[in-house]
């Protein structure tokens, strides 16, 4: 098996509608900049209601991503 390093990096990811969506969010943002990445963990599920009783929901996202280059030797 090839040796791997891993960078990890957090954010936040918002949807009107869903967690899963705003995990998707923060995912599919992340890749427009990040190449390599191989997972992700969801560290924290909060949200907010605004006067009307709107929900957003906030999603505090780890990925992992692989950096580039030749293996430590």
């Amino acid at each position: 098996m090839p040796d791997k390093t891993y960078k990890i990096i957090e954010v936040v990811g918002v949807s009107d509608d869903n967690v899963q969506q705003a995990v998707r969010n923060a995912i599919t943002k992340a890749r427009e900049t990040i190449r390599n990445i191989d997972w992700f963990e969801v560290r924290n599920v909060r949200g907010s209601v605004n006067k009307a009783g709107d929900v957003t929901f906030q999603v505090e996202v780890r990925i992992g991503f692989r950096l580039e280059g030749d293996a430590v030797v």
